[in-house]
């Protein structure tokens, strides 16, 4: 899955209903609200509830990071 994919103007947390943000380096779609990554396999987004895995602080705040970081 890619950035510019259209899909991702879709695709929301199956909790909160809310976007996801796409982290192509973990292959996964996040949750920063409720902290919950969803894996993507073989290019599908695996959004089942019990599919999301909690991250921890640092891993969270890397998250963010990252999402406001300029693109280069």
């Amino acid at each position: 899955m890619n950035p510019d994919d259209p899909l991702l103007t879709i695709l929301a947390c199956p909790l909160d209903k809310g976007p996801l943000t796409l982290l192509t380096d973990e292959e996964a779609l996040y949750n920063p609200r409720l902290r919950l990554s969803y894996p993507i396999l073989e290019g599908i987004p695996q959004l089942l509830p019990s599919s999301g895995r909690k991250t921890g602080a640092d891993e969270h705040e890397r998250f963010l990071a990252r999402r406001k970081a300029p693109a280069t």
